[in-house]
């Protein structure tokens, strides 16, 4: 056992080491001197592998750097040992310091799907390739490489290389790592082979033309970043990255036009400008989305938990309030019975009084029974239109009040809250109508129709002056307070002695968009 693991070490260790060499070879191959490459991607992968799998993993990176300083120091470059030697140290130490960082500073998870994990990378990768910068550039002045007039361009050419080069390779590592198959499935549509294709066409063309149309390419990156998110950014900034180089490599494009010094620079801060731009936008795109999926979220669990209390409420109504006046009622003709076998007239002051209480207490019973149903059940379970015949059914046959509700077969395409306004505006106009309007008959329409949804409930009582109203008077408020949470308007006209027409409006798509319905 112990031996499959140590053969397992042993085969990752020589893996990574591998691929750290063939990147370094990339990058090389792409350099535009003998001496210069415009990024390092290695120091990317580097970072990237330590902090996904672990420091124990840094072998692969140091034999892969033997490999490549190995053939630094037998070729023509006449890099001396000692120089070679600190470059690889400074090298190991930025790898080694930036994995640790990326650890601490975004955690051992992140999907670079938060601006302060896109900081926190920017943060770690810079303090990292400026210790290598900085260990590199010492080592080639004591080697009498470079001279110390050279040294300032010199350690900022090595930065900002493997700045770029980490900002191009760890970003694609870290999010396609994460979840490949996800990344994969929403890249592998029309929309996304499309998506690569303009991508690597402005990229041409961004750097072929002129220095004036530089940038063509940022439109594509920022598609990138709003449609598909951090991984397909990540590897649109990687292609049009590889494009700059090569071109620039093979003297042709924007950037070959400028001596050596300025084609360097000039395309280390395109790779860096254009990276970190289609970063942090993919990256506030995607908090967007989060912060959308967790008020829904809490919208959900808040629902579920008023419905709860209703719940609670109703139980505790029933075995407590409804109970009483039910004993009070019975009490009641217990009382009267007593009058009689007294042979005392229930016509008079205590007859008519036991009466009196006898019809309050009833209708304060059918009050809450009907109170307790609406608690105890969801009124919108089956779509507000319906929850409106049933409360017409039950305060119609307690008042003997006409009320007709006239609404579509089918259930109106809202969301429960949306639903749940609706109903609480037809119930507050129909509590209305039984308080002050002394009507005969109410009429309820419901109609959807041109992407709206329309509540008209109109009856033939005594009206009233709607301009004479106070704030709270016939629970108008109440109304306009619901209408307005869910984008609608309301509208009342009262005609003295001749009724009173209630007519909310309200968009029915964008309801169901703004919900997630």
């Amino acid at each position: 056992m112990r031996r499959s693991s140590a053969a397992r070490y042993v085969g990752g260790v020589l893996l990574l080491a591998l691929a750290y060499y063939g990147t370094a070879k990339l990058a090389q191959s792409l350099r535009f001197t003998a001496s210069v490459s415009a990024i390092w991607p290695p120091a990317g992968l580097g970072i990237g592998a330590l902090y996904l799998w672990g420091i124990r993993w840094w072998p692969g990176i140091f034999v892969g750097e033997l490999l490549v300083n190995g053939e630094l120091l037998g070729g023509n470059n006449g890099l001396p040992l000692g120089s070679l030697i600190g470059q690889q140290t400074g090298n190991m130490a930025e790898i080694v310091v930036g994995a640790l960082l990326l650890r601490r500073l975004i955690g051992r998870r992140a999907a670079l799907d938060r601006t302060e994990q896109v900081a926190g990378l920017l943060l770690a990768l810079g303090t990292a390739t400026a210790i290598s910068a900085t260990v590199g550039t010492v080592s080639m002045l004591a080697g009498d490489v470079i001279t110390a007039s050279e040294a300032p361009n010199f350690w900022r050419t090595w930065w900002l290389g493997d700045s770029a080069g980490g900002l191009v390779a760890l970003p694609l590592l870290i999010t396609w790592v994460r979840a490949p198959v996800e990344a994969w499935r929403r890249l592998a549509t029309w929309e996304g082979a499309l998506l690569l294709v303009t991508v690597a066409v402005l990229a041409v063309l961004s750097v072929s033309i002129n220095e004036s149309v530089t940038y063509m390419v940022f439109p594509a990156l920022i598609w990138a970043a709003f449609r598909f998110g951090p991984p397909t950014a990540a590897l649109s900034v990687a292609i049009a990255a590889g494009i700059a180089i090569g071109m620039t490599a093979g003297e042709m494009g924007a950037f070959f036009k400028h001596p050596i010094d300025d084609r360097v620079l000039a395309t280390q801060l395109y790779i860096a400008v254009a990276a970190l731009t289609a970063l942090f936008l993919s990256a506030v795109v995607s908090e967007r989305k989060h912060s959308t999926s967790e008020l829904l979220e809490a919208r959900t669990h808040e629902g579920e938990r008023a419905l709860e209390e209703r719940h609670r409420i109703a139980r505790e109504l029933h075995d407590s309030v409804s109970q009483a006046l039910f004993s009070t009622v019975l009490q009641t003709r217990t009382a009267q019975k007593v009058l009689e076998r007294e042979e005392i007239s229930v016509a008079g002051p205590i007859g008519r009084a036991l009466r009196s209480i006898g019809e309050l207490t009833r209708a304060a019973q059918s009050e809450m029974r009907a109170l307790i149903f609406e608690l105890g059940n969801d009124a919108v379970s089956d779509g507000f239109v319906e929850g409106l015949r049933r409360h017409a059914v039950t305060i119609g046959g307690h008042n003997g009040l006409i009320i007709d509700v006239e609404g579509p077969d089918h259930r109106v395409p809202l969301s429960p809250r949306v639903e749940t306004q609706l109903f609480g505006i037809g119930r507050e106009a129909l509590s209305n109508v039984i308080k002050h309007a002394r009507a005969s008959r109410v009429t309820v329409v419901v109609e959807d129709r041109l992407g709206r949804v329309f509540v008209e409930i109109s009856d033939d009582g005594r009206g009233f002056d709607p301009s004479a109203e106070r704030p709270g008077h016939y629970g108008l408020e109440s109304m306009r307070s619901r209408a307005a949470e869910i984008g609608g308007l309301l509208t009342i006209t009262s005609i003295r002695d001749r009724g009173t027409v209630v007519r909310v409006e309200a968009p029915l798509e964008a309801e169901r968009r703004r919900d997630g319905a």
